[in-house]
């Protein structure tokens, strides 16, 4: 009997998938629903600036990949969700610090939709999320803080957003490779 019931607990133990993973003590779900389309996190990774501990992205995707290039040109589902875990940065920081990654990444973005985007970044503080959600004919969503702050259409603009983070020159190559599954 007692032989019985270890065998049941280790069946389903080892049966019982993996809810979340932790980075820098952010916990992300391993899976998450955008429409009707399952997305699987892809990886982690840390922003830091200056050896400031600014942010933990999660790069979710409908199939796991780690090929960056791919996954820019993809016209499918993905989400890049940061989480804040300094205590607060300003605006002024975050615009430019995506200008720097749009100049950088992609400067052939289109100028008009990169400062529709510029204009909804808000001052991020500790423990908020800033989420970018690409859907393929819907186009790219901003959501800070669980509240949806625009909606830009079109595959190229969401090209441009996720080579900032997955680009030839990211914030840092911790960020990129954790979010590409590499660390």
């Amino acid at each position: 009997m007692r032989k019985a019931v270890l065998t049941l607990a280790c069946a389903c133990a080892l049966s019982i998938p993996l809810v979340a993973a932790t980075l820098a003590d952010v916990t992300l779900p391993d899976t998450i629903t955008v429409g009707n389309q399952t997305l699987v996190l892809n990886g982690m990774g840390l922003r830091t600036k200056m050896f400031i501990k600014v942010y933990v992205g999660g790069l979710y995707l409908e199939k796991k990949s780690g090929d960056a290039a791919a996954i820019i040109q993809s016209d499918t589902t993905k989400r890049v969700v940061l989480q804040f875990i300094y205590g607060e940065v300003t605006r002024d920081q975050m615009v430019e610090s995506f200008t720097d990654g749009f100049k950088n990444n992609a400067p052939s973005a289109i100028k008009s939709q990169v400062d529709q985007f510029l204009g909804a970044i808000e001052t991020m503080k500790k423990g908020e999320q800033l989420v970018a959600t690409y859907v393929p004919g819907a186009g790219t969503t901003l959501t800070i803080r669980g509240k949806d702050k625009l909606t830009i259409p079109g595959l190229p603009f969401a090209q441009a957003l996720f080579s900032v983070w997955l680009g030839p020159k990211p914030p840092t190559s911790d960020l990129k490779n954790g979010m590409l599954g590499k660390k």
